[in-house]
């Protein structure tokens, strides 16, 4: 905008006005007596021109007829102007080039001509101007009239002294009284404990507009904090803009302030940043404490003074949410937190009295709950008690609210509820509920230096009311998904807890250690597996395993391979044949699922791909037999420290078929140490198997540490910080020897003579292990035995006695078919030797050899010998 053009919008005077408008003095008989510079300049007649010539010559005798524009009959009639003009009129006026211009026109009779009236002699005046011009004059007058009177933008004119000289309606309605009672007061007189917020600028009213007329630069949206006269003890939030006002030489004559109330859309928009710093604080974890603890940290100080979270004993539990009435639900304190200087009664635990001025006590271990006394109902290990993941338990104190609190109202109605300052908001998931969440606004000042603090109400609107029934939502979801959460890691891990042997016994044969990382530290659920399993003739059947996958998934389909090879195990099956039969067991269940439901289910199996080594160890031949499908080879160190791998046929993973599995038997002698273990021990992300294996053989090189500190050393240096990106499994085996005086074996004929003389034999071997007491058991047994190998099998027979933990007694022979345990009828004349047997041992079976078989039994060694 140019500078003619902004003084020409700056020029308030009406186009009507005489010193601007048209100006024609008339006589009595309306002849042209004189002419001014504008109404040559609206008509284009000179005064030479219209001077003696009769209006009519320039204007119609009437308003022109026929429907006048709609803006011209709007200013037809009185209107604005000087207060000497009577009226408006439209004429049709006449240039000198013909055209024709609609005109507002307004006379004023001169005073005295009345009594000297006559032809040439001034009568009157009549002023004109475009019709266009008076109705754009008339709607800056009306804008002018309308920011005064009717606009919701405070306007203010303070002086050079920064004295209030004017101001509009809106600021007077601020003020609460009229302008006369507060015109040349300085503006700290007015708002005296207001100041700016609006960073970059003074704090004070004084400082900014002493800035505007120094520098003459305006500012804009700065935000103002105060409490207006009309309504004291609440602050407000002004938009305010202030601009140096000049006269017409462009001396500086003062600053106009326009300041908008906007308390109310901060509210919404401090709403709005609420609910989004909700959503990024709450639900970090998948723990009820937790969660209800961000819910807190959230609404304080911001929204509430303090902050209660109930939460339900099932909740924190992880059992499904109480749909009953109150009797069926105990609530739990999980979280509190309170603003400094605030004090608000709890009625839910009534012995503590007001809560503190501050954030809720952290829990110790002598206080768990924070609040200095023993809460008898969360109790350490109690059912009030929790624990986050890794860590100890945190019991939680009970509360019960009497009749007719908010609270107890909320859970009889299953909705919020208001109460003065209180409001009360359950935490509904599912059609039950959770708990409770309490926001108390208290009774004492906010924290100095928020924004708005003072202006907290001490009650709740309707706005403020959604907001917190939004957060509760919003902590409902969480905590119902931590409940959740927690239902199915208990529920995983209790089945891993039955599923993964819970100690390893002594065996004879070995000595272990282990170690069980899984890959999800939280849940500490797994699909990688390992077992020590008693085999008959003292040998034991090592076997480690990888599922995959993570998961309750993972874990039941590790149950069942473990459960399986045990069962497979306990029929004596060498480590080649174990595998074959594995292999279809996981091939099956997949086919089973396609047939059963006409192949609608997901057909990918986490026991598909699984892995496995499996291992038999015989500490009286000091050999080891061993097979693996699709799983790392063990590492052998050697009693001498050395350390191998040894090279084993790599059967393929269990359930893909197409290779057979082949059986590695190597010896090992006493003293020597053999390390199962799955790939997520070896293998990380950082470096790849062969540096694993490599730093695996070093630790276990040392010979002079013991199993436990080797498997320590192991994860320490191989899993850093205890986790990984795949379950972890470690099983570490020293081997042992039986001594020559614990084994005693023989070699017979298959002849009915070498009856007797198994028996003779058997008989003396116990007197000399002082187990004379065994002796007539015993001898049955070998009789048995070996008169049936005698019967139905062929020579050389093999008899052998061990004693380790019980009574071992073997017959070998070269049949390949075993004795079934039958019950003979009373008129039968055999059968009922092996029924004997059975009665006499506490376990029997048939292991099968490249030459043919070995029928074992165990018998329990007397007290004194067993101890």
């Amino acid at each position: 905008m140019s500078a003619a053009s902004t003084a020409e919008s700056a020029d308030f005077r009406g186009p009507l006005d005489i010193t601007r408008a048209a100006t024609v003095v008339l006589d009595a008989e309306r002849t042209v007596i004189g002419w001014s510079p504008a109404a040559t300049e609206l008509l284009g007649y000179g005064p030479s021109d219209a001077l003696g010539r009769p209006l009519t010559a320039f204007l119609s005798v009437r308003p022109a007829g026929g429907t006048l524009p709609a803006e011209a009959s709007g200013a037809a009639g009185p209107g604005p102007g000087p207060p000497s003009l009577v009226g408006n009129e439209i004429h049709v006026a006449r240039t000198r080039d013909g055209r024709e211009l609609l005109v507002a026109t307004a006379t004023c009779p001169l005073p005295g001509a009345a009594g000297a009236s006559g032809p040439g002699r001034p009568d009157r005046i009549l002023v004109a101007a475009e019709v266009e011009a008076l109705l754009h004059w008339e709607s800056r007058i009306a804008l002018l009239q309308g920011l005064a009177t009717q606009s919701p933008v405070g306007l203010a004119i303070y002086d050079t002294d920064l004295r209030l000289s004017w101001s509009n309606t809106a600021y007077e309605r601020e003020m609460g009284q009229p302008l006369d009672a507060f015109r040349g007061k300085r503006a700290e007189e007015l708002y005296g404990a207001g100041s700016f917020v609006t960073p970059g600028y003074p704090h004070t009213l004084a400082g900014v507009m002493r800035q505007v007329l120094d520098t003459g630069e305006p500012v804009l949206d700065l935000h103002f904090r105060g409490q207006p006269p009309s309504d004291p003890g609440r602050d407000h939030l002004w938009s305010c803009a202030y601009y140096r006002l000049e006269d017409a030489r462009g001396h500086a004559i003062g600053v106009c302030e326009d300041a908008f109330d906007i308390t109310d859309r901060y509210r919404v928009q401090e709403r709005l940043t609420l609910l989004v710093e909700a959503g990024r604080r709450i639900g970090t974890a998948l723990d009820v404490a937790t969660t209800a603890e961000e819910i807190a940290e959230v609404a304080v100080p911001d929204f509430a003074a303090t902050v209660r979270v109930d939460v339900t004993r099932a909740a924190v539990t992880g059992e499904t949410a109480a749909v009953g009435s109150p009797a069926d639900m105990t609530l739990l304190r999980v979280a509190e937190r309170s603003a400094p200087g605030s004090g608000t009664p709890d009625p839910g635990l009534p012995a503590n009295g007001p809560t503190g001025t501050g954030p809720t006590a952290p829990a110790t271990a002598q206080d768990p709950a924070g609040r200095g006394g023993d809460n008898s109902p969360g109790s350490p290990g109690g059912p009030g008690s929790t624990s986050s993941p890794g860590g100890p338990r945190q019991p939680y104190p009970a509360v019960d609210y009497p009749p007719g609190s908010p609270q107890n109202r909320s859970l009889s109605s299953g909705g919020l509820v208001l109460d003065e300052g209180t409001l009360v908001v359950p935490l509904r998931t599912g059609g039950g509920i959770l708990g409770l969440v309490t926001f108390d606004r208290g009774e004492g000042p906010d924290a100095p230096g928020r924004t708005l603090a003072p202006d907290r109400a001490t009650t709740f609107d309707n706005g403020e009311v959604a907001l917190a029934d939004e957060l509760a939502a919003r902590a409902a979801v969480c905590i119902d998904n931590a409940r959740r959460y927690t239902r199915e890691r208990t529920a995983s891990l209790a089945l891993q807890r039955q599923l993964l042997p819970h100690h390893l016994p002594p065996q004879s044969a070995v000595e272990t250690a282990y170690r069980y990382l899984p890959a999800d530290d939280v849940t500490g659920v797994g699909g990688d597996w390992f077992d020590v399993i008693p085999l008959s003739g003292t040998r034991v059947g090592l076997v480690v395993g990888d599922v995959v996958g993570h998961g309750l998934q993972a874990a039941a389909t590790m149950g069942r391979l473990r459960t399986s090879v045990r069962a497979f195990a306990q029929l004596d099956m060498a480590p080649d044949e174990l595998l074959t039969r594995l292999d279809d067991l996981v091939g099956q269940p997949a086919e089973d699922r396609s047939d059963a439901y006409g192949g609608a289910v997901e057909t990918y199996d986490v026991t598909t791909g699984a892995t496995c080594l499996y291992a038999v160890y015989d500490p009286v031949s000091r050999r080891c037999v061993m097979a693996r499908a699709g799983h790392l080879p063990p590492a052998v160190v050697g009693p001498g420290g050395e350390v191998s791998f040894p090279d084993l046929p790599a059967g393929p993973p269990l359930g893909l078929g197409g290779l057979p599995f082949e059986s590695t038997e190597i010896d090992l002698p006493v003293g020597s140490l053999l390390a199962l273990f799955t790939d997520g021990l070896v293998e990380a992300r950082d470096h790849d198997i062969g540096r694993g294996l490599d730093t695996l053989g070093r630790v276990l090189g040392d010979r002079s540490a013991s199993l436990e500190e080797l498997c320590d050393r192991a994860v320490s240096e191989l899993v850093p910080g205890g986790t990984s990106a795949d379950d972890t499994a470690l099983l570490l085996v020293r081997t042992r020897a039986l001594g020559a005086d614990r084994v005693a074996d023989w070699e017979l004929t298959a002849e009915p003579v070498s009856v007797g003389r198994a028996r003779e034999l058997a008989t003396g071997q116990l007197e000399a292990w002082g187990l004379e007491e065994l002796a007539f058991a015993t001898q049955l047994v070998v009789s048995e035995l070996v008169t049936n190998a005698v019967r139905y099998a062929g020579g050389p027979l093999g008899l052998r006695l061990i004693r380790d933990r019980t009574l071992v007694c073997e017959v070998a022979d070269t049949g390949h078919t075993s004795p079934h345990l039958r019950h003979s009828a009373a008129d039968d004349e055999g059968g009922r030797g092996l029924f004997i047997v059975a009665q006499l041992v506490q376990r029997w079976g048939t292991r099968y050899t490249p030459t043919g078989k070995t029928i074992w039994t165990e018998q329990a060694l007397p007290p004194a010998e067993a101890g």
